[in-house]
């Protein structure tokens, strides 16, 4: 028996996929769980719409993100912090902390997308990537400097 994953099933398959089973484990336990459908010409064809309205969201939202890197690629974030001897900082400039210089200079990025290892915590000069979409992420450069 054909049907459509409505979610992810180990070992069989993930949402939207279009697997065969056997009739029992398709009627009995599949389609009774909501984690499938029986594939009818109507569900497949609901199927096809829905993949490529997804798909044109997708693009998109790489258009979107592209668009971003490209602006963003030439930019350079300065910070202003505490700092002792040594150029040691009182504290230290977090994901948080470049997430909000980014949306004073008009960029909405989730602190999540930034990919910092570990805090910084010394003044200079660093290089964070920020991963506006899964192909695309942009170095952006930052100035720690002393108070």
């Amino acid at each position: 028996m054909k049907v459509i994953l409505l979610q992810e099933v180990p070992k069989l398959g993930s949402a939207g996929d279009v697997v065969n089973v056997a009739d029992g484990y398709a009627r009995n336990y599949l389609i009774p769980r909501k984690m499938a459908e029986a594939a009818t010409q109507s569900r497949l064809k609901e199927l096809a719409q829905r993949q490529e309205k997804q798909e044109r969201i997708e693009q998109q939202n790489l258009a979107q993100a592209q668009n971003a890197a490209s602006k963003m690629k030439d930019l350079t974030l300065k910070i202003k912090a505490k700092a002792g001897e040594g150029g040691r900082l009182f504290g230290s400039i977090t994901n948080a902390d470049i997430a909000d210089l980014l949306g004073k200079e008009g960029f909405t990025v989730d602190k999540k997308k930034i990919d910092l290892e570990e805090p910084i915590k010394s003044v200079g000069d660093f290089v964070v990537n920020i991963k506006l979409h899964r192909e695309v992420t942009v170095p952006v450069k930052i100035q720690v400097e002393p108070e």
